[in-house]
């Protein structure tokens, strides 16, 4: 799959200058992204280096580890945006969440607003460990209750490597993808950049995002992308235009 013979461009070198970041966990103390104020400046500062200029944050949502509410999200959000100077101030964009798809994310659904990245698009994922089991019926509750489901990081369930057709299922319910940057470098391993690679090279990934938590994952951007599909992987990231 990996080319040995011609050389591959640095991460970072394909993110054009005002790029919009739209996964990101850069409000502190709110999940396992950012911890304070100060690291919330250090993780802007470096995504302003490597050419990112908006950055919609979406800490989790996932009740019993990171019960994150609306409320709470947008609180954080205003306060964080109080003690940042600029360019990161604005920066930072707006707030919305990754919500996990489970039974109390339905429950959610049901009884109160979700956070959207823009307009109608909310961010969910699932376990690494296994789907839901009415995940078909879930994206249907989504949708009935008029929101766009964006799937983050499908590239990284590894229940889907070995039937890739779910991809396509998933495609077919008009799930939008959302790439992790990092799997094209091969930060989570090279099965789950062979994903990326396929998602690419079938025209599957609508949106890409950093998913930045820490400073380690700022400084993989210095990395060679892995993947053969450089073209779909520029154009993946040019759709991030949508987004400003």
């Amino acid at each position: 799959m990996f080319s040995l013979f011609k050389s591959k461009p640095k991460l970072g070198e394909l993110i054009p200058e005002g790029t919009v970041d739209i996964h990101s966990h850069l409000l502190p103390g709110i999940d396992d992204g950012a911890t304070d104020i100060s690291h919330t400046t250090q993780l802007l500062e470096g995504l302003r280096k490597i050419g990112f200029t908006k950055c919609i944050t979406t800490p989790h949502t996932l009740p019993e580890i990171w019960d994150n509410t609306t409320s709470g999200i947008k609180d954080n959000f205003q306060s964080t945006k109080q003690l940042l100077e600029e360019p990161h101030q604005t920066m930072l964009d707006h707030a919305a969440s990754e919500y996990m798809i489970n039974e109390a994310f339905l429950e959610r659904l049901q009884s109160e607003p979700l956070l959207t990245i823009k307009d109608n698009m909310v961010l969910i994922e699932m376990s690494y460990m296994n789907p839901p089991l009415a995940l078909k019926e879930i994206i249907f509750e989504i949708q009935l209750k008029g929101y766009q489901p964006l799937l983050a990081h499908p590239e990284r369930y590894f229940f889907y490597h070995q039937n890739l057709k779910m991809y396509t299922t998933l495609k077919e319910l008009e799930v939008k993808f959302q790439l992790n940057l990092l799997s094209s470098v091969g930060y989570y391993g090279s099965s789950v950049a062979t994903a990326a690679n396929f998602l690419l090279k079938e025209n599957y990934i609508d949106f890409v995002g950093t998913d930045v938590h820490h400073m380690k994952h700022i400084g993989a951007f210095e990395n060679k992308i892995i993947i053969k599909s450089e073209a779909s992987l520029r154009s993946a990231i040019e759709k991030n235009s949508y987004f400003k």
